[in-house]
């Protein structure tokens, strides 16, 4: 089958939408393209959004401050609305110190050179007097998808962790229509709508959803190929044909503590056992030299020894 080249046009652009026309395209291929760039536009396009923050004077969601008209919960909710746009792979703090009266907007933020808020004429809060104020401190990071608050739980005092939206596409919509090359007919035309958040602009996400799909379908391609020594259980003669490797980590009659360390950590039988070197098992949560050591001796009865180096 031979490729018909493809033009892509801008039918439409705005700060937060495009309309792009993709044509002519071999029958079926609109719908086939048009489905896998929206489902990666609408969960794969990085993104970034504030996960936390602490406000001076807050211990808890729960709570209000004084002189200022929304309680925390509101004041929250108007924070899980800033769109922010970030690219660093580390978290990152933006900080508001306001004072009333006033009306507290996302343009009152300090932010660092590499964050910028699209929304800047979002309301944060009212203060209603001049005793009232309001600082917080936020933290950004990037993402993608929805972060829910639950993941992000802290023991920290006034931390609040807030659900977080990473994606940048709000909305995609396709249509397919039938167009022609010459005499010929029967070739579709893609009409892709890409609404965002203004914090990327709808081509710069319909070229990073796209690029997404080539790396995937490259390795389809290009697959990797996984040589024998990097096969860790493999790579160990004994390990594989020793008749105890299919033993359960329970049947080893270990203390439970360490039973239900290894566990935790993946190791379900012996064999899983063998494909890490001692010094690795030793770095395990609730694991140590001395818990290794009981798990050696474990092992010694059956006549099976750990890899000793890494």
């Amino acid at each position: 089958m031979t490729q018909t080249p493809f033009t892509i046009q801008t039918l439409q652009s705005s700060a937060d939408f495009g309309k792009f026309a993709i044509e002519p395209l071999a029958k079926g291929f609109g719908h086939t393209l048009g489905n896998s760039l929206r489902r990666v536009l609408l969960s794969s396009v990085p993104g970034a959004a504030i996960t936390s923050v602490k406000i001076d004077g807050v211990s808890h969601q729960f709570s209000t401050l004084q002189g200022v008209r929304e309680d925390i919960v509101t004041i929250i909710l108007s924070l899980k609305q800033v769109k922010v746009s970030y690219s660093g792979t580390e978290s990152t703090k933006i900080t508001l110190s306001a004072k009333g009266p006033a009306e507290v907007k996302a343009s009152d933020f300090d932010c660092p050179t590499d964050v910028k808020i699209s929304n800047p004429d979002l309301i944060i809060a009212h203060l209603m007097d001049k005793s009232s104020k309001l600082e917080l401190e936020a933290t950004v990071e990037s993402g993608l998808g929805y972060s829910p608050a639950e993941d992000r739980k802290s023991t920290t005092l006034g931390l609040i962790a807030i659900d977080a939206v990473f994606t940048p596409v709000v909305r995609v919509n396709f249509t397919v229509e039938a167009t022609r090359v010459g005499r010929v007919t029967n070739f579709d035309r893609l009409i892709l709508e890409i609404f965002t958040d203004g914090t990327i602009s709808a081509a710069d996400a319909l070229v990073d959803s796209a690029q997404t799909l080539v790396n995937y379908f490259s390795a389809i391609v290009n697959p990797v190929t996984i040589s024998e020594s990097s096969t860790s259980v493999a790579a160990t003669p004994s390990a594989p044909k020793h008749p105890s490797v299919s033993i359960t980590i329970e049947e080893l009659d270990l203390p439970t503590r360490i039973a239900n360390a290894l566990q935790k950590a993946g190791f379900d039988t012996v064999g899983s056992l063998l494909s890490v070197p001692h010094a690795q098992l030793s770095k395990i949560k609730n694991l140590g030299a001395k818990s290794v050591k009981i798990v050696e001796a474990a092992l010694a009865e059956r006549g099976i020894e750990l890899i000793q180096n890494s």
